[in-house]
Protein backbone atom coordinates (compact mmCIF):
# COMPACT_ATOMS: atom_id res chain seq x y z
CA UNK A 1 0.00 0.00 0.00
CA UNK A 2 1.82 3.30 -1.10
CA UNK A 3 1.66 6.49 1.72
CA UNK A 4 -0.33 9.66 0.72
CA UNK A 5 1.88 11.88 -1.22
CA UNK A 6 3.47 14.94 0.68
CA UNK A 7 4.09 17.05 -1.90
CA UNK A 8 4.46 21.16 -2.17
CA UNK A 9 3.88 22.83 -5.93
CA UNK A 10 7.52 22.72 -6.63
CA UNK A 11 6.94 18.90 -6.04
CA UNK A 12 4.40 18.79 -8.08
CA UNK A 13 6.01 20.47 -11.11
CA UNK A 14 9.04 18.01 -10.89
CA UNK A 15 6.42 15.27 -11.01
CA UNK A 16 5.24 16.44 -13.94
CA UNK A 17 8.57 17.18 -15.51
CA UNK A 18 9.33 13.57 -15.10
CA UNK A 19 6.40 12.48 -17.05
CA UNK A 20 6.77 15.00 -19.27
CA UNK A 21 3.07 16.16 -19.51
CA UNK A 22 1.48 18.47 -21.75
CA UNK A 23 -1.88 19.27 -19.99
CA UNK A 24 -3.56 19.35 -16.98
CA UNK A 25 -6.90 18.20 -16.07
CA UNK A 26 -8.19 20.48 -13.14
CA UNK A 27 -10.48 19.17 -11.34
CA UNK A 28 -12.91 19.66 -8.93
CA UNK A 29 -15.75 17.61 -7.36
CA UNK A 30 -19.08 19.09 -6.69
CA UNK A 31 -22.18 17.81 -4.51
CA UNK A 32 -23.03 14.49 -6.75
CA UNK A 33 -19.12 13.56 -7.14
CA UNK A 34 -18.50 14.59 -10.66
CA UNK A 35 -15.50 16.07 -11.83
CA UNK A 36 -16.00 19.91 -13.14
CA UNK A 37 -13.12 22.06 -14.34
CA UNK A 38 -10.83 22.91 -16.72
CA UNK A 39 -8.22 21.36 -19.08
CA UNK A 40 -5.08 23.42 -19.00
CA UNK A 41 -1.89 23.35 -21.31
CA UNK A 42 1.09 22.84 -18.86
CA UNK A 43 2.16 26.08 -19.19
CA UNK A 44 -0.82 27.67 -17.86
CA UNK A 45 -1.22 25.26 -15.32
CA UNK A 46 2.44 26.74 -13.96
CA UNK A 47 1.96 30.46 -14.51
CA UNK A 48 -1.56 30.36 -12.80
CA UNK A 49 -1.34 27.63 -9.94
CA UNK A 50 -5.39 27.58 -9.92
CA UNK A 51 -7.98 28.66 -11.75
CA UNK A 52 -11.29 30.83 -11.25
CA UNK A 53 -14.64 28.93 -11.53
CA UNK A 54 -18.06 30.58 -10.67
CA UNK A 55 -19.40 29.33 -7.13
CA UNK A 56 -22.56 27.34 -8.30
CA UNK A 57 -20.45 25.27 -10.28
CA UNK A 58 -19.94 22.97 -7.27
CA UNK A 59 -23.36 23.65 -5.64
CA UNK A 60 -25.51 22.05 -8.93
CA UNK A 61 -28.05 19.16 -9.15
CA UNK A 62 -27.40 16.16 -11.16
CA UNK A 63 -29.69 17.31 -13.92
CA UNK A 64 -27.65 20.95 -13.97
CA UNK A 65 -30.23 22.55 -12.79
CA UNK A 66 -30.21 25.48 -10.31
CA UNK A 67 -32.36 27.08 -7.49
CA UNK A 68 -34.41 29.78 -8.74
CA UNK A 69 -34.86 31.06 -5.32
CA UNK A 70 -34.68 30.69 -1.37
CA UNK A 71 -32.12 29.68 0.89
CA UNK A 72 -29.63 28.51 -1.62
CA UNK A 73 -28.78 32.26 -2.47
CA UNK A 74 -28.08 32.89 1.45
CA UNK A 75 -25.43 30.97 0.43
CA UNK A 76 -24.93 31.65 -3.13
CA UNK A 77 -24.15 35.12 -4.02
CA UNK A 78 -26.67 36.12 -6.81
CA UNK A 79 -23.85 37.14 -8.87
CA UNK A 80 -22.32 34.45 -8.72
CA UNK A 81 -18.97 35.61 -8.11
CA UNK A 82 -15.63 33.51 -8.54
CA UNK A 83 -14.19 30.63 -6.26
CA UNK A 84 -10.21 30.84 -6.27
CA UNK A 85 -9.49 26.69 -7.23
CA UNK A 86 -5.65 25.65 -5.70
CA UNK A 87 -4.19 22.40 -6.92
CA UNK A 88 -3.78 19.87 -3.50
CA UNK A 89 -0.41 18.59 -4.92
CA UNK A 90 -1.17 15.38 -3.27
CA UNK A 91 -3.55 14.50 -5.53
CA UNK A 92 -2.22 14.30 -8.76
CA UNK A 93 -2.14 11.43 -11.14
CA UNK A 94 -1.63 10.41 -14.67
CA UNK A 95 -4.57 10.31 -16.49
CA UNK A 96 -3.82 6.61 -18.38
CA UNK A 97 -6.49 6.74 -20.89
CA UNK A 98 -4.97 9.96 -22.45
CA UNK A 99 -3.10 9.96 -25.91
CA UNK A 100 -0.70 12.60 -24.83
CA UNK A 101 1.14 12.77 -21.34
CA UNK A 102 -1.66 14.14 -19.50
CA UNK A 103 -2.18 15.29 -15.35
CA UNK A 104 -5.21 14.95 -13.44
CA UNK A 105 -5.00 17.02 -10.22
CA UNK A 106 -7.94 18.00 -7.53
CA UNK A 107 -8.20 21.39 -6.48
CA UNK A 108 -9.57 23.09 -3.21
CA UNK A 109 -12.07 25.78 -3.19
CA UNK A 110 -11.29 28.96 -1.44
CA UNK A 111 -13.50 32.02 -1.50
CA UNK A 112 -11.67 35.92 -1.74
CA UNK A 113 -10.88 36.16 1.89
CA UNK A 114 -8.64 32.65 1.25
CA UNK A 115 -10.96 31.06 3.32
CA UNK A 116 -12.36 27.22 2.51
CA UNK A 117 -15.66 27.85 0.31
CA UNK A 118 -18.12 25.64 2.95
CA UNK A 119 -20.16 23.99 1.01
CA UNK A 120 -17.41 22.23 -1.65
CA UNK A 121 -17.56 18.39 -0.20
CA UNK A 122 -13.87 18.64 0.07
CA UNK A 123 -14.42 21.25 2.46
CA UNK A 124 -16.84 19.53 4.48
CA UNK A 125 -14.72 16.69 5.24
CA UNK A 126 -11.70 18.51 5.97
CA UNK A 127 -13.62 20.44 8.60
CA UNK A 128 -15.00 17.05 10.08
CA UNK A 129 -11.11 15.55 10.18
CA UNK A 130 -10.10 18.83 12.05
CA UNK A 131 -12.71 18.35 14.60
CA UNK A 132 -11.10 14.74 15.90
CA UNK A 133 -7.71 16.49 15.15
CA UNK A 134 -8.71 18.62 17.81
CA UNK A 135 -9.48 15.85 20.05
CA UNK A 136 -5.71 13.93 19.09
CA UNK A 137 -7.65 11.70 17.19
CA UNK A 138 -7.36 10.53 13.35
CA UNK A 139 -9.67 8.78 11.75
CA UNK A 140 -9.14 5.34 9.82
CA UNK A 141 -11.56 4.30 6.77
CA UNK A 142 -11.31 1.89 4.27
CA UNK A 143 -14.69 1.97 1.34
CA UNK A 144 -15.87 -1.22 -0.21
CA UNK A 145 -17.75 0.10 -3.39
CA UNK A 146 -20.26 -1.97 -5.22
CA UNK A 147 -21.29 -1.29 -9.19
CA UNK A 148 -22.62 -2.76 -11.54
CA UNK A 149 -21.04 -3.55 -15.38
CA UNK A 150 -24.25 -3.56 -17.70
CA UNK A 151 -25.04 -3.58 -21.58
CA UNK A 152 -24.63 -0.82 -23.55
CA UNK A 153 -28.11 1.00 -23.24
CA UNK A 154 -28.38 4.54 -25.46
CA UNK A 155 -32.44 4.75 -24.51
CA UNK A 156 -33.94 5.82 -20.89
CA UNK A 157 -36.77 4.06 -21.65
CA UNK A 158 -35.11 0.37 -22.39
CA UNK A 159 -34.44 -1.54 -19.42
CA UNK A 160 -30.53 -2.28 -17.97
CA UNK A 161 -29.06 -5.98 -19.25
CA UNK A 162 -25.82 -7.41 -17.80
CA UNK A 163 -23.02 -7.21 -20.42
CA UNK A 164 -21.84 -9.71 -22.89
CA UNK A 165 -19.08 -11.85 -21.41
CA UNK A 166 -16.23 -13.73 -22.98
CA UNK A 167 -18.39 -16.98 -23.16
CA UNK A 168 -20.35 -14.74 -25.61
CA UNK A 169 -23.44 -14.57 -23.46
CA UNK A 170 -24.67 -12.36 -20.83
CA UNK A 171 -25.00 -13.39 -16.93
CA UNK A 172 -28.58 -14.33 -16.18
CA UNK A 173 -28.99 -15.63 -12.39
CA UNK A 174 -26.91 -14.42 -9.26
CA UNK A 175 -22.74 -15.63 -9.15
CA UNK A 176 -22.17 -14.38 -5.91
CA UNK A 177 -18.48 -14.49 -5.02
CA UNK A 178 -17.78 -16.53 -8.45
CA UNK A 179 -14.40 -16.73 -9.49
CA UNK A 180 -15.18 -17.62 -13.20
CA UNK A 181 -18.08 -15.09 -13.36
CA UNK A 182 -15.45 -12.57 -12.75
CA UNK A 183 -13.01 -14.17 -15.29
CA UNK A 184 -15.68 -13.55 -18.01
CA UNK A 185 -14.59 -10.05 -18.06
CA UNK A 186 -10.75 -10.43 -17.67
CA UNK A 187 -10.01 -7.83 -20.48
CA UNK A 188 -11.84 -4.66 -18.78
CA UNK A 189 -10.18 -5.71 -15.19
CA UNK A 190 -6.69 -6.38 -16.35
CA UNK A 191 -7.04 -2.86 -18.10
CA UNK A 192 -8.85 -1.35 -15.04
CA UNK A 193 -5.92 -2.81 -12.75
CA UNK A 194 -3.37 -1.29 -15.03
CA UNK A 195 -5.12 1.61 -14.71
CA UNK A 196 -5.27 2.07 -11.00
CA UNK A 197 -1.38 1.00 -10.49
CA UNK A 198 -0.52 3.70 -12.77
CA UNK A 199 -2.74 6.18 -10.77
CA UNK A 200 -1.93 4.80 -7.79
CA UNK A 201 -4.90 4.03 -6.53
CA UNK A 202 -4.61 1.58 -3.22
CA UNK A 203 -7.40 -1.15 -4.58
CA UNK A 204 -7.26 -4.35 -3.24
CA UNK A 205 -10.01 -7.58 -3.59
CA UNK A 206 -11.92 -7.80 -6.50
CA UNK A 207 -14.96 -10.26 -5.62
CA UNK A 208 -18.20 -10.39 -8.17
CA UNK A 209 -21.03 -9.42 -6.00
CA UNK A 210 -24.77 -11.41 -5.66
CA UNK A 211 -26.31 -9.36 -8.78
CA UNK A 212 -25.92 -10.47 -12.20
CA UNK A 213 -23.20 -8.18 -13.67
CA UNK A 214 -22.57 -7.07 -10.04
CA UNK A 215 -18.83 -6.56 -8.78
CA UNK A 216 -17.39 -5.49 -5.76
CA UNK A 217 -13.79 -3.44 -5.41
CA UNK A 218 -12.05 -2.78 -1.92
CA UNK A 219 -9.58 -0.40 -0.44
CA UNK A 220 -7.18 -0.19 1.51
CA UNK A 221 -7.10 1.63 4.87
CA UNK A 222 -6.03 5.19 5.05
CA UNK A 223 -6.89 8.40 5.88
CA UNK A 224 -10.13 10.03 4.97
CA UNK A 225 -9.84 12.63 2.54
CA UNK A 226 -7.01 10.57 0.40
CA UNK A 227 -9.54 7.88 0.39
CA UNK A 228 -12.56 9.60 -1.02
CA UNK A 229 -10.32 11.42 -3.83
CA UNK A 230 -9.29 7.63 -4.65
CA UNK A 231 -12.59 6.93 -4.82
CA UNK A 232 -13.59 9.68 -6.37
CA UNK A 233 -10.61 8.69 -8.74
CA UNK A 234 -11.93 5.50 -9.05
CA UNK A 235 -15.37 6.15 -10.17
CA UNK A 236 -14.10 7.72 -13.26
CA UNK A 237 -11.62 5.55 -13.98
CA UNK A 238 -14.42 2.11 -14.22
CA UNK A 239 -16.33 3.92 -16.37
CA UNK A 240 -14.27 4.88 -19.04
CA UNK A 241 -12.84 1.73 -18.82
CA UNK A 242 -15.93 -0.30 -19.09
CA UNK A 243 -16.97 2.38 -21.99
CA UNK A 244 -13.22 0.87 -24.30
CA UNK A 245 -15.11 -2.50 -23.72
CA UNK A 246 -18.16 -1.39 -25.29
CA UNK A 247 -20.38 -1.31 -22.39
CA UNK A 248 -21.52 0.50 -19.32
CA UNK A 249 -20.28 1.02 -15.57
CA UNK A 250 -22.75 2.36 -13.13
CA UNK A 251 -22.83 3.27 -9.37
CA UNK A 252 -26.72 3.70 -9.22
CA UNK A 253 -27.87 2.22 -6.20
CA UNK A 254 -30.51 0.40 -7.64
CA UNK A 255 -30.15 0.11 -11.42
CA UNK A 256 -32.06 -3.06 -12.01
CA UNK A 257 -35.31 -3.82 -10.62
CA UNK A 258 -35.50 -7.35 -9.10
CA UNK A 259 -31.56 -7.45 -8.42
CA UNK A 260 -30.12 -6.17 -5.06
CA UNK A 261 -28.43 -2.75 -4.61
CA UNK A 262 -25.39 -1.13 -4.71
CA UNK A 263 -23.26 0.00 -1.14
CA UNK A 264 -20.30 1.61 -0.27
CA UNK A 265 -19.95 0.22 3.13
CA UNK A 266 -17.10 2.84 5.04
CA UNK A 267 -14.98 0.32 7.59
CA UNK A 268 -13.83 3.04 10.63
CA UNK A 269 -12.10 3.32 13.02
CA UNK A 270 -10.18 6.27 15.28
CA UNK A 271 -6.07 6.43 16.61
CA UNK A 272 -4.40 8.36 18.94
CA UNK A 273 -2.21 10.78 17.12
CA UNK A 274 0.39 10.58 19.80
CA UNK A 275 0.67 6.87 20.56
CA UNK A 276 -0.78 5.24 16.94
CA UNK A 277 -2.80 2.92 18.69
CA UNK A 278 -6.45 2.11 17.88
CA UNK A 279 -8.81 3.95 20.82
CA UNK A 280 -12.01 1.58 19.88
CA UNK A 281 -10.31 -0.91 21.76
CA UNK A 282 -8.67 -1.28 25.52
CA UNK A 283 -5.45 -2.08 27.13
CA UNK A 284 -6.61 -5.84 27.99
CA UNK A 285 -8.45 -6.00 24.23
CA UNK A 286 -12.06 -5.56 24.98
CA UNK A 287 -14.07 -2.85 23.34
CA UNK A 288 -13.39 0.71 25.02
CA UNK A 289 -16.49 3.16 25.80
CA UNK A 290 -15.35 5.29 23.03
CA UNK A 291 -16.08 2.39 20.39
CA UNK A 292 -19.31 2.22 22.57
CA UNK A 293 -20.01 6.15 22.58
CA UNK A 294 -18.97 6.09 18.47
CA UNK A 295 -21.72 2.95 17.50
CA UNK A 296 -24.07 5.17 19.29
CA UNK A 297 -23.47 8.31 17.72
CA UNK A 298 -24.32 6.54 14.51
CA UNK A 299 -27.44 5.27 15.94
CA UNK A 300 -28.48 8.44 16.87
CA UNK A 301 -27.58 10.38 13.94
CA UNK A 302 -27.81 8.41 10.94
CA UNK A 303 -31.34 8.34 10.28
CA UNK A 304 -31.23 12.27 10.07
CA UNK A 305 -28.39 11.94 7.59
CA UNK A 306 -29.39 9.54 4.92
CA UNK A 307 -30.17 11.97 2.41
CA UNK A 308 -26.09 12.52 2.61
CA UNK A 309 -25.56 8.74 1.84
CA UNK A 310 -28.65 8.11 -0.30
CA UNK A 311 -28.70 11.10 -2.13
CA UNK A 312 -31.36 10.44 -5.09
CA UNK A 313 -34.99 9.17 -5.31
CA UNK A 314 -33.24 6.05 -7.08
CA UNK A 315 -31.29 5.29 -3.58
CA UNK A 316 -34.70 4.18 -1.44
CA UNK A 317 -35.03 1.57 -3.78
CA UNK A 318 -32.32 -0.19 -2.45
CA UNK A 319 -33.40 0.13 1.28
CA UNK A 320 -36.27 -2.31 1.00
CA UNK A 321 -36.73 -5.31 3.42
CA UNK A 322 -34.83 -8.24 2.10
CA UNK A 323 -32.84 -6.70 -0.62
CA UNK A 324 -29.81 -7.14 0.88
CA UNK A 325 -29.14 -3.88 2.22
CA UNK A 326 -30.28 -2.30 5.89
CA UNK A 327 -34.01 -0.90 6.82
CA UNK A 328 -32.38 0.12 10.53
CA UNK A 329 -29.74 1.27 12.17
CA UNK A 330 -29.43 -1.86 14.62
CA UNK A 331 -25.74 -3.02 15.21
CA UNK A 332 -24.11 -5.74 16.00
CA UNK A 333 -20.86 -8.07 15.87
CA UNK A 334 -20.48 -10.22 12.65
CA UNK A 335 -24.17 -9.66 11.34
CA UNK A 336 -24.46 -8.61 7.72
CA UNK A 337 -28.12 -7.84 8.66
CA UNK A 338 -27.73 -4.56 10.56
CA UNK A 339 -26.73 -1.13 9.21
CA UNK A 340 -23.93 -0.71 11.83
CA UNK A 341 -21.40 -4.02 11.65
CA UNK A 342 -18.37 -4.85 13.77
CA UNK A 343 -16.36 -7.42 11.58
CA UNK A 344 -14.32 -10.00 13.80
CA UNK A 345 -10.80 -9.04 14.37
CA UNK A 346 -7.78 -8.15 16.45
CA UNK A 347 -8.30 -5.48 18.96
CA UNK A 348 -5.86 -3.09 17.36
CA UNK A 349 -8.03 -3.29 14.06
CA UNK A 350 -11.36 -3.18 15.69
CA UNK A 351 -13.73 -0.97 13.72
CA UNK A 352 -17.18 0.05 12.61
CA UNK A 353 -18.74 -0.63 9.56
CA UNK A 354 -21.25 1.85 7.98
CA UNK A 355 -23.81 -0.82 6.02
CA UNK A 356 -26.43 2.15 4.59
CA UNK A 357 -24.57 4.20 2.23
CA UNK A 358 -25.08 3.88 -0.75
CA UNK A 359 -22.75 3.80 -4.25
CA UNK A 360 -24.22 6.71 -5.03
CA UNK A 361 -23.15 8.66 -2.50
CA UNK A 362 -20.23 10.85 -3.12
CA UNK A 363 -17.59 9.55 -1.56
CA UNK A 364 -16.54 13.01 0.44
CA UNK A 365 -19.97 13.66 1.71
CA UNK A 366 -20.29 10.36 2.66
CA UNK A 367 -17.01 10.05 4.60
CA UNK A 368 -17.95 13.54 6.56
CA UNK A 369 -21.61 12.09 7.26
CA UNK A 370 -20.47 8.59 8.94
CA UNK A 371 -17.35 10.26 11.23
CA UNK A 372 -19.98 13.28 11.91
CA UNK A 373 -22.27 10.98 13.51
CA UNK A 374 -19.55 9.14 15.28
CA UNK A 375 -18.00 12.63 16.48
CA UNK A 376 -21.14 13.28 17.62
CA UNK A 377 -21.21 9.63 19.94
CA UNK A 378 -18.54 10.48 21.26
CA UNK A 379 -18.73 14.52 22.10
CA UNK A 380 -22.22 13.32 23.56
CA UNK A 381 -21.08 10.44 25.21
CA UNK A 382 -24.36 8.57 23.24
CA UNK A 383 -24.77 5.19 24.36
CA UNK A 384 -25.74 2.55 21.62
CA UNK A 385 -28.41 -0.14 21.99
CA UNK A 386 -28.31 -3.30 22.83
CA UNK A 387 -26.47 -5.51 20.61
CA UNK A 388 -28.64 -6.86 17.58
CA UNK A 389 -27.54 -10.85 17.58
CA UNK A 390 -30.31 -11.52 15.38
CA UNK A 391 -31.77 -11.02 11.49
CA UNK A 392 -32.00 -7.30 11.75
CA UNK A 393 -34.24 -7.53 8.49
CA UNK A 394 -37.37 -8.49 10.78
CA UNK A 395 -36.60 -5.33 12.67
CA UNK A 396 -38.63 -2.40 11.80
CA UNK A 397 -37.80 0.20 9.80
CA UNK A 398 -35.78 2.87 11.40
CA UNK A 399 -34.61 4.82 7.67
CA UNK A 400 -36.56 7.21 5.81
CA UNK A 401 -38.50 5.87 3.09
CA UNK A 402 -38.11 8.25 0.80
CA UNK A 403 -35.72 11.35 -0.12
CA UNK A 404 -37.99 14.33 0.48
CA UNK A 405 -39.09 12.65 4.32
CA UNK A 406 -35.17 12.10 4.51
CA UNK A 407 -34.56 16.00 3.77
CA UNK A 408 -37.20 16.77 6.34
CA UNK A 409 -35.20 15.08 8.93
CA UNK A 410 -31.80 16.47 7.88
CA UNK A 411 -33.08 20.12 7.86
CA UNK A 412 -34.78 19.48 11.82
CA UNK A 413 -31.28 17.92 13.04
CA UNK A 414 -29.54 21.05 14.11
CA UNK A 415 -26.41 19.17 15.45
CA UNK A 416 -25.69 17.90 12.31
CA UNK A 417 -25.82 21.45 11.18
CA UNK A 418 -23.12 22.53 13.51
CA UNK A 419 -20.86 19.68 12.62
CA UNK A 420 -20.76 19.81 8.89
CA UNK A 421 -21.98 23.31 8.40
CA UNK A 422 -25.22 25.10 8.19
CA UNK A 423 -23.76 26.82 4.78
CA UNK A 424 -23.58 23.06 3.53
CA UNK A 425 -26.81 21.66 4.93
CA UNK A 426 -28.54 24.88 3.37
CA UNK A 427 -27.00 24.11 -0.08
CA UNK A 428 -27.28 20.39 -0.20
CA UNK A 429 -30.88 20.39 0.99
CA UNK A 430 -31.88 23.37 -1.51
CA UNK A 431 -30.16 21.22 -4.19
CA UNK A 432 -31.61 17.91 -3.61
CA UNK A 433 -35.45 19.90 -2.87
CA UNK A 434 -35.32 21.02 -6.55
CA UNK A 435 -34.26 16.96 -7.69
CA UNK A 436 -36.98 15.62 -5.87
CA UNK A 437 -39.18 18.16 -7.47
CA UNK A 438 -38.00 17.07 -11.02
CA UNK A 439 -38.24 13.78 -10.30
CA UNK A 440 -42.09 14.35 -9.28
CA UNK A 441 -42.89 15.57 -12.78
CA UNK A 442 -42.25 12.45 -14.52
CA UNK A 443 -44.50 9.74 -14.77
CA UNK A 444 -43.55 6.58 -14.74
CA UNK A 445 -44.86 2.80 -16.29
CA UNK A 446 -45.81 1.69 -13.02
CA UNK A 447 -48.69 4.39 -12.74
CA UNK A 448 -49.35 4.11 -16.23
CA UNK A 449 -49.91 0.10 -15.81
CA UNK A 450 -51.84 -0.27 -12.77
CA UNK A 451 -53.37 3.32 -12.67
CA UNK A 452 -54.51 4.15 -16.06
CA UNK A 453 -57.20 2.17 -16.11
CA UNK A 454 -58.11 1.37 -12.83
CA UNK A 455 -58.78 4.31 -10.62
Amino acid sequence: MSEPKNMSFNDLEQWLNERRVTEVECLVPDLTGVARGKILPRAKFTEDRGMRLPQAIVAMGVTGEFPQSGPYYDVIEPTDRDMQLRPDPSTVRIVPWATDPTAQVIHDCFDHQGKLVPFAPRSVLRKVCELFAAEGLKPIVAPELEFYLTARNTDPNTLLKAPIGRSGRAETSRQAYSIDAVNEFDPLFEEIYDYCDKMELNVDTLIHEVGAGQMEINFFHNEPLGLADEVFFFKRTVREAALRHDMYATFMAKPIAGEPGSAMHVHQSLVDVQTGKNVFSKEDGSASDMFMHYIGGLQRYIPAAMALVAPYVNSYRRLTRHSAAPINIEWGYDNRSVGIRSPISAPSARRVENRVIGSDANPYVAMAMTLACGYLGIKNKISPKPEMKGDAYLSPYALPRSLGEALDWLRRESDLHDVLGKEFITVYSEIKELEFEEFMKVISPWEREHLLLHV
